[in-house]
């Protein structure tokens, strides 16, 4: 029997957990033959994970971002190439709801409830500055005609439709919402980064698609107005960095608990009660629970900020700014902690612990490839900036 699609939060994220345990069962094995979660992806669908943050309305679960937070710390810790592979589902389901018109949210958000699944087709090489956008999309008629190239498509070889970001014939920015199989769309399986292996962040291209009015949504006053929109998309990201640290504890855990040797000079018989060891798995834990808190911490006031902006409350935009705030801080320290956790689980079991055949270094490779994605030097000096001068976080989507 199919799960009911209108779920409780607490039974998805239930749901979740459930996979993400078999998910880290085969996360070693996947990376290392690059197994790409197709089928992942179908029991996703079942599920209905994807529907946690739609509102009870339209189909869904009408969890908060708290929710959304906890939902991929979940999937992160099982294997984070599934969770980094969903973050555009859950981008697009709230853009929809800011940006779109309610004969969109009519048209899409039930979808998304019966387990359609959206991707992201949003980032592109060239220009002068990251985030430069030179894909088209021009009326032809009553319809329109779109073109570009796009690179690192996260999960887009997973998904049903994509948000392609574009400009207009007008220059303002614009996202296109593509059924994936639609004539002109190719989909490419040609992501070699060192981490990640698994996410399908290729390149998709498109040759003269067609566009229909209702399946463009306009972005461009958000480049100008704060909202909450950036820093949800931000707070995913810090719960996969959250959950890579916590994937990589357990691994140190599992290891130090099945019996490693002790250095001679520790004057101990056991390794498990080095106080080095201990010291290291502490300051582990440390990291990984203080990455997890603060990012929970974050949703909670996201889950505020988003609840005032869709009620029309005065509060909007000034919760928004203090939810891109929280967000940056979780960002900045997850960010931190899942690096530093994934290399210290190799001070915990010596020369062993890189066998290949562990594939432990995924942790890290992973935490290096995702954290390159937002420099997190310029979290720190955004906080600083408004701490001692009082200057907002820019606008743009990365807060």
């Amino acid at each position: 029997m199919s799960p009911n699609p209108v779920a409780t939060p607490a039974e998805l994220l239930a749901r979740a957990d459930t996979l993400a345990r078999s998910l880290a069962e085969q996360s070693a094995t996947r990376d290392r033959e690059r197994q790409l979660p197709f089928e992942v992806f179908e029991q996703v669908r079942a599920l209905r994970l994807g529907t946690v943050h739609i509102p009870r309305a339209f189909g869904g679960a009408g969890g908060d971002w708290r929710d959304v937070a906890q939902l991929f710390i979940t999937l992160a810790r099982g294997d984070s190439n599934v969770a980094q592979a969903f973050l555009s589902h859950f981008v697009f389901i709230e853009r929809l709801r800011l940006m779109g018109s309610p004969a969109q949210h009519q048209q899409f958000l039930p979808q998304a409830a019966a387990g359609v699944l959206f991707g992201g087709a949003a980032a592109e090489r060239g220009g002068a500055f990251r985030g430069e956008v030179a894909t088209g999309l021009v009326r032809q008629g009553g319809q329109y005609r779109l073109n570009g190239t796009k690179h690192y498509c996260t999960g887009a070889l997973f998904a049903d439709v994509l948000k392609v970001r574009a400009v207009d014939e007008h220059g303002q920015m614009v996202a296109a919402l593509v059924p994936a199989t639609r004539a002109g769309v190719t989909r490419l399986d040609d992501w070699d980064g060192l981490g990640q292996r698994c996410t399908a962040s290729g390149t998709t291209l498109f040759d003269d698609v067609v566009v229909f009015s209702e399946e463009v949504l306009p972005m461009a006053r958000w480049q100008t107005e704060r909202h909450h929109s950036g820093a949800s998309a931000q707070i995913i990201h810090c719960a996969i960095d959250a959950g890579i640290a916590l994937a990589a504890l357990d691994d140190a855990l599992a290891w130090a608990r099945r019996g490693i040797r002790p250095v001679k000079e520790s004057g101990v018989q056991r390794a498990q009660d080095d106080p080095f060891v201990l010291h290291t798995l502490g300051t582990m834990a440390t990291q990984a629970r203080a990455a997890e808190a603060l990012t929970l911490h974050a949703g909670s006031q996201l889950a505020q900020a988003a609840e005032a902006r869709f009620s029309g409350a005065a509060a909007a935009t000034e919760l928004a700014l203090e939810a891109s705030l929280a967000v940056a801080a979780a960002k900045a320290v997850s960010t931190q902690a899942c690096l530093a956790v994934a290399q210290a689980l190799f001070d915990v079991g010596g020369a062993s612990t890189t066998l290949a055949r562990h594939n432990h270094d995924r942790h890290w490779r992973n935490a290096r490839t995702h954290t390159t994605h937002d420099p997190v030097a310029y979290k720190y000096r955004a906080l600083g900036d408004y701490w001692v001068n009082g200057t907002e976080p820019p606008l743009t989507f990365s807060y």
